[in-house]
Formats: structure tokens, sequence, C-alpha cells
């Protein structure tokens, strides 16, 4: 086979010298001449493209873009008033009037403006449903200054409170969540509360991270099974340990699932409600009427706590400040809010609540605050409420006034310790003549 050197080519095929040179020639002539012959470049897919860029330029859209308006007025929502008042422990404040917290398997932050709310789903592939969801856990499809309106008219405290507690509303929770929630507000204060909730939803799926908090969605009846009465109290659950293990295993016996039973329940009366809660270990009337008001559209339910009671002897009963406050005049304290304010009387309760918190007094006006000493009286009648825990063992009561204390047994002997070697160092200084 003959070699050619490429010179020797060219001279004796003319024609292929002819050829490379239009293909040279048009290689470098400048864009936009007649004569410039461009290779086509190949459409790339949306597959590829990512390989090459990344992600879709939408899903990379700022956060800040993101937020969309609820269109709801501060007069129908103030969220200050509404997601960390005590209805719910799942809400952590995560910026200036916003707040961040779980509704269904949605991470969620709200903000609040003095025109409006708006929200905001962390999730990037976020479905057409969550403002619905979250519209609904809200309750929006109940006019608050309608109610407000009604109210004023039929009370005097409230029309006085009012004008500075507009916006609080009643959330519509999902059950078990709140059945949970409340079992561990029994004699307790909010942070530890808080701290429980924050335990149990830990054994759920983990939805993100928002300002160094992290959520998750709250755990299925399933997947609280897996804790055990030890690690519950391991973890500062006291007594309230076997309540929750107690209560998951009884919803489970459910037939048709524990969740379906109390959705169930939004269909009964009251009354039926409050029965069929009791028969969970660690559910007495007062956290019944809570899971009712807050999760199961029993608008007329109304816990009876101290500073409830306080209202109701206060401003509408007076006649019963002299007795205890047993199963029988905790149901005169409910008929009492609704012959005043209706069949949406635990709405109004709940502004009444709230006007009693010492986190929202520097709302009122000074004349409006909540008197500050009690009477010797209101005090008795205070430690007269009704037992949430009548069924618990003695040692167990005992254990529970330690918790509330933030002590532990071990802690009190160290500090009285501490004190007598204090007090024989004093002796030693400053010995008696």
């Amino acid at each position: 086979m003959r070699s050619w050197s490429p010179v020797q080519h060219y001279k004796h095929h003319p024609q292929h010298l002819m050829a490379h040179a239009v293909a040279l020639k048009s290689s470098c002539t400048p864009p936009g001449s007649p004569q410039c012959h461009l290779r086509q470049i190949p459409t790339r897919t949306r597959s590829s493209c990512r390989k090459l860029f990344g992600p879709p330029i939408a899903s990379r859209t700022p956060e800040e873009n993101r937020w969309r308006s609820l269109g709801v007025s501060p007069k129908e929502l103030n969220l200050a008033l509404t997601v960390v008042t005590g209805q719910t422990f799942r809400w952590r404040s995560t910026g200036n009037s916003q707040f961040t917290g779980v509704v269904g398997s949605h991470l969620i932050s709200l903000r609040q403006s003095s025109e409006e709310v708006s929200f905001l789903v962390h999730s990037r592939d976020e479905d057409a449903s969550v403002e619905e969801e979250l519209r609904d856990y809200l309750n929006l499809g109940t006019l608050l200054e309608d109610l407000y309106a009604e109210f004023t008219l039929a009370d005097v405290r409230f029309a006085a409170v009012a004008p500075y507690l507009t916006g609080a509303r009643l959330l519509r929770q999902n059950p078990v969540e709140c059945v949970f929630q409340f079992i561990c507000s029994s004699n307790n204060h909010i942070s530890r509360i808080s701290g429980m909730v924050d335990f149990l939803a830990r054994q759920g799926p983990f939805l993100g991270t928002v300002e160094g908090i992290d959520f998750h969605a709250f755990p299925s009846l399933e997947q609280l099974s897996s804790l055990t009465e030890t690690q519950l109290r391991d973890a500062g659950f006291g007594y309230r340990a076997k309540f929750i293990v107690g209560t998951v295993e009884a919803l489970l016996s459910k037939e048709g699932g524990g969740e379906d039973w109390l959705l169930s329940l939004r269909k009964l009366p009251l009354d039926d409600v409050v029965k069929s809660l009791c028969t969970f270990p660690g559910v007495g009337p007062k956290v019944a009427a809570c899971i009712a008001l807050f999760s199961m559209d029993q608008h007329h339910a109304i816990p009876v706590d101290t500073h409830v009671w306080q209202i109701a002897v206060r401003y509408f009963v007076p006649e019963l400040a002299d007795r205890s406050l047993t199963l029988k005049v905790h149901q005169e304290v409910q008929e009492a809010f609704v012959k005043r304010f209706g069949k949406y009387a635990g709405w109004a309760h709940t502004v009444l609540f709230i006007a009693e918190l010492s986190s929202v007094q520097n709302l009122l006006p000074k004349h409006l605050r909540s008197p500050k000493q009690q009477t010797g009286k209101t005090k008795r009648k205070a430690k007269a409420l009704l037992s949430e825990d009548a069924s618990i063992e003695n040692e167990e009561k005992v254990e529970s006034k330690w918790e509330v204390k933030g002590l532990t047994v071990a802690e009190a002997i160290v500090r009285t310790e501490r004190k007598s070697l204090l007090k024989r160092k004093g002796k030693a200084l400053f010995p008696s003549d």
C-alpha cells in the first residue's frame, strides 16, 4: 500500500485541497457574514440540562420569594395569640413576628404583618393541598370578627379586653397529636410540656431545620408504640410515662384504628366525647375538654383550670366561690360559659383565658390586668381544683411535686448537705461567745 505525505495527497487530488480550504474559511469567518455556516447545536433534554446545570431554576427560587398570602387580616388571625398560648406546644418563634411549626407532614412558617398573614412551605416539592390543610388547621372557615361582635354584646369583661386581644383564634388540630400533648400538660408548665412533646415528635419523620430548630411530623400510633415506659421516664416524663404507653395501647386496640376512632368523636355530643376520652389513662375532665375544644369541633367545651375557675367566679357565678370544684361544679362552670356566650363559648373562653396569662398582661391597660395577689379564699379554692390524677399512687404524687419544682431527690439531698456544710463553716468562723 502506497504511503503519501499530505503534500503529495493534495497534488494528486486537488479537489480535496479545495474542499478543505472552504471548510477552513467558513470556520474562521466572523459571525454574521454571509459565508458563515455554524454547526447546529443538538437540543438538550431536561435531564441532560439538569446534569450540566443543577436543579431547574424554579426549584432554586429564593426562599423569600416563596412566601404566599393567606388573605387573612390580623383581626382574623393573630399568630402570637393563637399558636403559642397553650392550645398547642408545637410552634416555635423563628424570626420577627414569625413562627414555624408542623401541619400534617408539612413544615410551615407563618409571618404576621400589619396587614396580613403569609406562609412559607419549606418543602421543595410542595403540593396543591398544603394551603387547604393549613386553612383547615387554622379554622379559617369561622369568621372571628363576627364572634367577637357577639361576645362583646354578651359580656362586659370580654368587651373590655377584646380590643387588645383581637385575632385569638382556635386551632383545629389532629386529635392524635392533641391527645398526647395534653396528657403531657397535666400538672405541668409550658417549657417542660414543650420538651416532652418534642421528645414524642422526634419519633416521627424528620422534616427539616429552621433557625437551628429541628422539626418532625408527629409520629403515628405505631411509631409511638416503640417507646417504653422506662424510656419515657428516663426522658423526664415521670408518672406520665405510663399514661402515654397506656393510651397508645388503648388507641391501637380500637377497631378500625385509633386515629379514625378519635376523628369519629367529632360527630358526637360533647358529653359523650368527654366520657370517651376519660377512659384513657391520664385523661380527666379538664384534659378531655382541651382535646375536645382544640381538635374535635366541640366549640362550646370549657377546660376548667385555675385561671378559668377564677374567671367564672369573678365574672359569671360568684356564688360558686364558697364551694369546692367537684365534678358537679365543673359542669356548672361549663354551663355558665355556654349560657353567657352560646354554642361558641369555647372561643370566648380562650380569649378570656389568654387575658389572664402573665405573658399577655403588658398588652392590657393596667386597670384590666389580672390581680397580682390572690385572696386567701381564692388560694384555698384553687388548691381544691378537681385533680386530673386521682388514680395516681401517693408516691407518684410526691414525684410529680419534685418534678414541678424542677428538682430530683438527689438534688434535694445535695442541697441539704451543702446547707449543713455552710452552717458548720459559719460556726467555725463566728463561734458564739
